[in-house]
């Protein structure tokens, strides 16, 4: 039964992105849906974009070995995000009525440092939707028993064909429906794990109390690093095309603003139970909490739940995954199509020339994940480095063009090649405890502050 049950729900993804290909009739309908999303599906897409396999694999592990102190990053860190991004970024961001954060760079910087950023973020959402793609083969290779390989490529191909034909439209419905199914589901399975456990008190009073905690130890390393895991997503995820595309895909700058405040909120109610779950999994079977512990939600429903609601938990499991995956292909396939590969195209591309292009883009960015996603098995890693990239190299420069007025090409490229190069040295060879995306950040705001200053020795020279 739950072989069938999960065989049918990838066969009905494929028919919902079949059926709304038809919606595509150009290049703006497949990267932005038209910009004409309602904003209850736009809210459903930003908190089905994040409710991943990073907040039920990841942060359950995590918050299972070191309490709240471990899910700062992520969901806390994810819900801080798009606070931010609809309080301070999406009535600026809609109002730009562009594809991609490429095109902003090209804009206000020019061709070569467009062309250096799309190619920062479309690596670093490789990485992000391998760590999609390594849940979903686990989770197939659970259920199926087909081999680890085998279940990893069967769920990526899924992701990847309906991403191909239906574009934002695919990803959004889906998404709608699949947010659907992920809080149905949680609602159910927490009320019957609560029953099983013995109670929400006894569920909430098992937690030990060093895992209450949320501030860190008062050393100065602890509250930098303490403050360094809240940036990963919530400011590392700020410049991030996959966000910028949902914003862009709501029908007004309104909307924009509510459906980004109400997919935070939304993330923030859900993004828990995963956790409270883990609680109750503890008294339910202690032994769950030994081996693989990002294996522990699915374990202990495959153990302990009745085959029904081992059904809706898969189910609403591969909805959660399979949303945010499609997202993080569709994203850098934009930047790939927009930025890299059209403006040296050598001619003018038509609208359906453009728009077959950014359909191959999504299969390329998916078989380059996939093999990536094959040599690592970290789900949580794999996601929390993605953002990283984004902060010390795409953040300080965005920030700077749409909050300032920043123009200076000197300054964003040696932003990006000084946050790059300083986080990748400090990560290879640390030197300090200190997390390296912050000496990171720091270099990415004396690159800018430099490129200015060799601007203005550049004109004082050209002046005399």
């Amino acid at each position: 039964m739950l072989v069938g049950a999960v065989i049918m729900y990838f066969l009905f993804t494929l028919a919902v992105g079949f059926y709304v290909s038809g919606r595509v009739k150009g290049a703006g309908d497949f990267i932005n849906a038209g910009r004409n999303l309602p904003p209850a599906m736009n809210a459903a897409a930003l908190f089905a974009l994040w409710f991943g396999s990073e907040t039920v694999f990841g942060a359950s592990s995590e918050f299972a070995i070191h309490g709240i102190r471990g899910v700062i990053e992520d969901p806390l860190g994810g819900v801080l995000c798009l606070l931010l991004v609809g309080i301070f970024f999406s009535r600026k961001l809609y109002s730009l009525n562009i594809y991609t954060i490429g095109d902003l760079f090209r804009q206000r910087y020019g061709a070569g440092v467009e062309s250096l950023s799309s190619v920062l973020m479309v690596l670093s959402f490789v990485g992000y939707a391998a760590g999609q793609m390594v849940a979903l083969g686990l989770i197939t290779h659970m259920l199926t028993g087909f081999t680890l390989q085998i279940s990893t490529v069967l769920g990526a191909a899924i992701v990847m064909i309906y991403t191909f034909t239906g574009g934002m439209w695919a990803v959004s419905v889906t998404d709608f429906l699949q947010s659907i199914m992920i809080v149905t589901g949680l609602l159910v399975i927490s009320w019957y794990v609560t029953g099983a456990a013995g109670g929400t008190g006894v569920i909430l009073a098992s937690l030990p109390p060093e895992h209450r905690r949320i501030l860190p130890d008062n050393t100065g390393m602890d509250w930098l690093n303490w403050l360094a895991a809240w940036m990963v997503l919530g400011l590392g995820s700020i410049a991030s095309q996959d966000v910028f595309q949902r914003i862009n895909s709501a029908r007004s700058a309104k909307a924009a603003y509510y459906s980004t405040i109400t997919g935070a909120l939304l993330y923030l109610v859900f993004a828990i139970v995963p956790l409270y779950l883990v609680l109750a999994a503890r008294l339910i079977d202690p032994s769950l909490m030994t081996g693989d512990l990002q294996m522990l939600l699915p374990r202990m429903i495959l153990s302990h739940m009745p085959q029904w609601l081992q059904v809706l938990f898969f189910g609403s499991l591969l909805s959660a995954i399979m949303s945010t995956c499609s997202g993080a292909l569709l994203a850098p396939a934009s930047l790939l199509s927009e930025n890299l590969i059209k403006p040296y195209s050598g001619r003018d591309l038509s609208d359906a020339r453009f728009l077959l292009l950014t359909r191959l883009s999504v299969i390329f960015v998916g078989v380059s994940s996939l093999i990536l996603a094959m040599g690592s098995q970290n789900i949580f890693s794999l996601v929390g480095e993605a953002s990283v990239i984004g902060l010390v190299s795409i953040f300080v420069p965005f920030v700077a063009s749409l909050f300032f007025g920043h123009s200076n090409r000197y300054g964003a490229f040696l932003s990006m090649i000084f946050g790059t190069l300083v986080y990748a040295l400090c990560r290879v060879m640390p030197w300090t405890e200190l997390n390296p995306l912050l000496p990171g950040l720091l270099a990415a705001i004396i690159g800018l502050w430099s490129g200015n200053l060799f601007a203005k020795a550049e004109e004082n020279k050209t002046v005399a």
